[in-house]
């Protein structure tokens, strides 16, 4: 038998110390006026709900879908009075993320500035963590 090198014992805490974290997800103001102006045109919804899907050229790839109600494991991110929900599964590879609205020339649509992502597609549609 092996011997023990050093015993470790537990202690119950009365007072838990918070430990501040990162926002799942920050919202520029250009993007939380086009999610008001979304959700208002749709009154009977929650908010958006953001979620990811394999596909496209290099893994993964970004759903938005309006919402009516909050699933057990969405995170939820409330600011400036918009609700974005984050699927379950795509928490992790969302962590950190800006998410934006950009109207250019040729197109507009919400743009995810992710720290997260290890590469992207000449297109832009999808993402490898």
């Amino acid at each position: 038998m092996a011997a023990r090198a050093v015993g470790a014992t537990v202690r119950a805490v009365s007072k838990k110390r918070m430990i501040p974290t990162r926002a799942p997800l920050v919202l520029t103001q250009a993007a939380v006026n086009k999610i008001k102006e979304l959700t208002q045109e749709q009154p009977d919804v929650l908010g958006l709900k953001i979620g990811v899907k394999t596909r496209g050229c290099n893994g993964l790839s970004y759903t938005l879908d309006y919402v009516k109600e909050k699933a057990k494991f969405d995170e939820e991110v409330i600011q400036d009075g918009v609700r974005v929900l984050i699927d379950s599964k795509a928490q992790l590879t969302l962590l950190g993320t800006e998410m934006d609205y950009e109207v250019t020339k040729l197109e507009s649509g919400f743009v995810f500035n992710n720290p997260n992502i290890k590469g992207t597609c000449g297109c832009g549609e999808s993402f490898s963590v």
